[in-house]
């Protein structure tokens, strides 16, 4: 490959690059993305956002090392059809879950509760 071909492929790599990052709204979504406060015990992974998710991660925990909680947040209905920005995780009791964005809280019991623990019962349908 000549270095006019190699430049070629950066640039287009730019392009491609940057007409994602504004079909996605990226800049946009980084302003109102909750922070999430994880338990101390909880080992986080952060996963490349494949498949139209705004943001990926696992999550493990040393007490269960054969089990991890995927979670992702779907801002545009890419992944699913809720109408609003919506974190899921899964498994949750051989299933998933879905929390609107700003129920970091209930997201984090839901994590929690996928482990194993009972501390806390979630109530939504």
């Amino acid at each position: 490959m000549n270095s006019n071909q190699d430049i070629n492929n950066i640039v287009e790599n730019m392009l491609t690059v940057a007409k994602a990052e504004n079909i996605k709204k990226y800049k946009e979504w980084s302003h109102k993305i909750p922070s999430l406060k994880f338990p101390s015990d909880w080992k986080i992974t952060i996963i490349p956002p494949f498949g139209g998710a705004m943001v990926r991660f696992m999550v493990t925990r040393d007490e269960y090392p054969d089990q991890s909680v995927s979670v992702y947040l779907d801002c545009d209905d890419s992944l699913g059809c809720v109408g609003q920005p919506y974190w899921e995780i899964y498994p949750f009791k051989e299933d998933t879950y879905r929390f609107l964005m700003n129920e970091t809280d209930d997201l984090m019991d839901g994590i929690d509760l996928a482990f194993g623990n009972r501390r806390k019962v979630l109530t939504k349908s």
